[in-house]
C-alpha cells in the first residue's frame, strides 16, 4: 500500500499532534519529534511552561532529551490545524464510584474534532474498554467536524505501553501494538509508529482487539497480586513467611513469581474497573475480576488493622502513638501519586486516632497536599512506635535495621510492605512483612 500521509510527515509537509503531555504523550511526543514535525498540546499552562524550558513536569525525563527535537508546545487549540495525524493520550481515570470517567477523552476528541480536516488521522493511546474509539470518541470527532470516518478522514488505536520509573524497558524497546479502522489506515499508522518502535509493531486486525488486549494487560496482573494478597492474609493467620512460600514455589519452572502488595497508580488498580463497567452494560457481572479489585482494594484497611493490632499487643493505645509512613508515590522511584494506595493506609491508620508522619523523597509536597489534603515532612523525626516501609524507592533500600532503630523507641514496630528485611535480621523488633 502506499503510505501517503507518513510519507509527507516524514518530509515535514504535514505535522504530528501529541494531545496530553503526561507520562504517556510527553515521551511519545519528544521521540516523534526526532524524525517529525510536532505539535505537543497539553490544556495545563504550567506544564507547558515547565516543556518549553525543557522540563518533564513528571520528572521522569531528563533534559537533554528536550534538545533538538522539533516540537512546539502549546495549549491553544486553534495551534492544531496545522497538524494531520494527532495521537490522543489523556488520561482515563475512574470517579469516586470507580466508574470510567471519559470526560478528559471526551474533551480531547472534542478539540480533535473541531480542526479536523479532510485527509487526517486521530489515533487514540489511553486505555479504555474496547469499543470506546468507536463507539465513544468516533461519534464526537464526527459531530464537531462534519466528517465521516472513512469518507474524510481514519482512526486507530495504539495502547500505550509506557512503564514510569523503568530506565530499561523503555518506549522504544517495547513492542507497539497498533490496528486501524481498515486496511490502508493500519498501514500508515503502523509506518508511522515503526520509524520510532525499534522493537516493532504488532498489527492487531481490529480497533477492538487492540483495546482488548491492553486493558487485559493490567487486569492480568491485578488478578496475580490479588491472588498473593489474599495468600499472605491466609498464610499471616498461620504465621507462614509468604515471602518464603514465594520464594520456594518459585524454584518450579512454571510458578510465576507475583509478590504482594499495593496496587495502586492509574493502571494496574484502574484498568480492570473499565472492563467490569463495560461487561455489566452487556448484562454480565465478572466474578474473578470484581473480587480480585475488591482484594487489592481492601489492603490499605487490612495493614492499618494489623498495624494497630501489633501496637495494642505491645500495650501503646493507638491514640498515644506515632507512626512514620516511608514513600507515599504509587511505585518506586516516580513521583506520580495518583491513586496511591499508601494515601488511603494513611487514611486507615488516622480513623484510629494514630499520629502519622509522611516523608518521601520523590513526591511533591504540593501535590501530596492537595490531591489528599495531607502533608508530607521534610525528614524523619524520632521516637517512632512503629515505622512503615511502603514504598521502595532506592534510597529507602539501602537503609539498615540500625536506621530503623536509631528513629524508634524501645519495643518498636516494623511492617516491611516491599519484603526488604529478613527477620533474622530484625532482633529487638516486632517486624511484619506482606
Amino acid at each position: 500500500m502506499h503510505q501517503i500521509v507518513y510519507k509527507e510527515l516524514k518530509q515535514k509537509q504535514g505535522q504530528i499532534a501529541v494531545i496530553g503531555l503526561g507520562y504517556v504523550g510527553l515521551p511519545i511526543a519528544l521521540e516523534f519529534a526526532r524524525q517529525f514535525k510536532v505539535i505537543g498540546f497539553d490544556i495545563n499552562s504550567e506544564r507547558i511552561a515547565m516543556m518549553r524550558r525543557g522540563e518533564d513536569p513528571s520528572h521522569e525525563i531528563a533534559p537533554e532529551e528536550f534538545e533538538g527535537r522539533d516540537i512546539a508546545f502549546t495549549n491553544d487549540p486553534e495551534v492544531l490545524r496545522q497538524a494531520t495525524f494527532f495521537v490522543v493520550a489523556v488520561p482515563t481515570p475512574v470517579d469516586d464510584y470507580k466508574v470510567p470517567d471519559l470526560k478528559p477523552l471526551q474533551r480531547a476528541s472534542e478539540t480533535v474534532g473541531n480542526v479536523l480536516k479532510p485527509g487526517d488521522y486521530v489515533v487514540y493511546e489511553s486505555t479504555v474498554y474496547p469499543g470506546c474509539t468507536e463507539e465513544d470518541c468516533l461519534p464526537i470527532l464526527e459531530q464537531h467536524s462534519g466528517l465521516k470516518l472513512g469518507v474524510d478522514f481514519k482512526i486507530g488505536y495504539s495502547p500505550e505501553r509506557i512503564n514510569p520509573g523503568d530506565k530499561e524497558r523503555t518506549l522504544t524497546t517495547i513492542l507497539k501494538i497498533v490496528s486501524g479502522s481498515d486496511a490502508e489506515a493500519l498501514d500508515e499508522i503502523a509506518a508511522v509508529y515503526e520509524s520510532i518502535i525499534r522493537a516493532g509493531v504488532y498489527k492487531a486486525p481490529t480497533i477492538k482487539v487492540a483495546e482488548a488486549a491492553k486493558v487485559i494487560e493490567n487486569t492480568q496482573r491485578d488478578l496475580n497480586i490479588s491472588l498473593m494478597n489474599e495468600l499472605s492474609i491466609i498464610f499471616d493467620k498461620m504465621d507462614i513467611d509468604t515471602q518464603e512460600v514465594i520464594k520456594a514455589a518459585g524454584t518450579k519452572w512454571n510458578f510465576l513469581k507475583f509478590t504482594p502488595g499495593l496496587v495502586g497508580g492509574h493502571c494496574i488498580g484502574v484498568d480492570p474497573y473499565y472492563l467490569l463497567y463495560k461487561s455489566r452494560q452487556l448484562g454480565y457481572d465478572p466474578q474473578v475480576i470484581h473480587s480480585g479489585r475488591r482484594i487489592n482494594d481492601g489492603m490499605p484497611a487490612y495493614i492499618a488493622t494489623k498495624l494497630v493490632q501489633m501496637l495494642i499487643k505491645k500495650g501503646r493505645a493507638p491514640q498515644q502513638t506515632k507512626v512514620l509512613v516511608m514513600g507515599i508515590t504509587f511505585k518506586e522511584n516516580v513521583s506520580d501519586i495518583r491513586n496511591s494506595k499508601v494515601a488511603d493506609l494513611v487514611r486507615e491508620l488516622m480513623k484510629y486516632s494514630v499520629n502519622v508522619h509522611i516523608v518521601d523523597s520523590h513526591a511533591s509536597p504540593n501535590e501530596v497536599a492537595h490531591e489528599y489534603n495531607l502533608t508530607l515532612m521534610d525528614a524523619p523525626s524520632s521516637q517512632y512506635d512503629a515505622v512503615v516501609m511502603a514504598v521502595g524507592h532506592d534510597e529507602y533500600r539501602k537503609l539498615d535495621i540500625a536506621y530503623f532503630r536509631s528513629i524508634m523507641t524501645a519495643q518498636p514496630v516494623l511492617l516491611d510492605l516491599k519484603g526488604l528485611y529478613a527477620k533474622e535480621e530484625t532482633q529487638g523488633i516486632e517486624y511484619w512483612r506482606m
